[in-house]
């Protein structure tokens, strides 16, 4: 039995991630912010035995808690899957501009996305102990806007998206002798909420201002991005390690 943790997993992407996995066969643990709306999430996933918890990503001892409980409960998680993120801590939509970018926006955003990824991460990493795991996995989430410079996004956001890249190579060379594949997911725009946030107000029912310039025609489906997670977890991926999966509808071809 395979138990995956995935953080932010009460909605968006890491909902159907979760929804996904749970199809798949693993047992999930949805840790979220919110413990009620995990516990739901996690009561409405197929299969038995999935569970929802709390967890603050950019909290040390949080993390702790929820491999902890993840552990006891279910079992040592062999998969985590780091969807936790944040767009902006305004709350008016639309793109930030650097020249307004507070300090407070600016940590905030690199707490969750930056700090909250690595704070997951080496958790997984600590907990092997030097032990080899069996199909172990860890997915972490980063974005188009990291690799081509905010778009419709902000600096805050990109740079923390940038610095989850960079993070995933070191954690996936330090991880092969663990057995421990690292990969990143690098979604273009997704129809979920957070994609709404970057429309600004007086666009009307727009989810996203720059459909034209997706040679796909089209903003892609959370579906899209679980099915990519669920071929990084999978068997088949076991040789696929330190690579960024694109999911963008071809707005980034390399």
């Amino acid at each position: 039995m395979r138990i995956a943790l995935i953080t932010g997993g009460a909605s968006g992407l890491g909902l159907a991630s979760a929804q996904r996995l749970a199809a798949d066969g693993l047992v999930v643990a949805i840790a979220d912010l919110n413990p009620d709306k995990a516990a739901s999430a996690a009561a409405s996933l197929p299969g038995q035995g999935h569970i929802g918890l709390a967890i603050d990503v950019t909290d040390e001892a949080s993390v702790r808690a929820a491999f902890d409980a993840a552990q006891q409960r279910l079992g040592p998680v062999t998969v985590l899957a780091c969807f936790a993120g944040i767009l902006s801590s305004q709350s008016v939509p639309g793109r930030l501009p650097t020249v307004d970018i507070t300090i407070a926006e600016w940590d905030r955003v690199m707490q969750v996305n930056a700090r909250g990824t690595f704070l997951c991460v080496r958790e997984m990493l600590r907990r092997c102990a030097g032990r080899t795991v069996e199909q172990g996995r860890i997915i972490t989430v980063a974005s188009l806007a990291g690799q081509m410079g905010g778009m419709q996004s902000g600096a805050a956001y990109s740079a923390s998206k940038g610095a989850v890249l960079a993070l995933s190579k070191v954690a996936a060379r330090e991880a092969a002798s663990l057995g421990i594949t690292v990969n990143t997911i690098a979604p273009g725009p997704i129809d979920t909420p957070m994609l709404q946030q970057t429309v600004a107000p007086g666009h009307g029912d727009q989810k996203y201002l720059g459909t034209s310039q997706v040679p796909l025609g089209r903003i892609g489906l959370p579906e899209e991005i679980a099915a990519a997670v669920s071929y990084l977890v999978s068997p088949g991926a076991g040789f696929v390690t330190g690579a960024t999966l694109d999911v963008n509808g071809g707005m980034l071809m390399r």
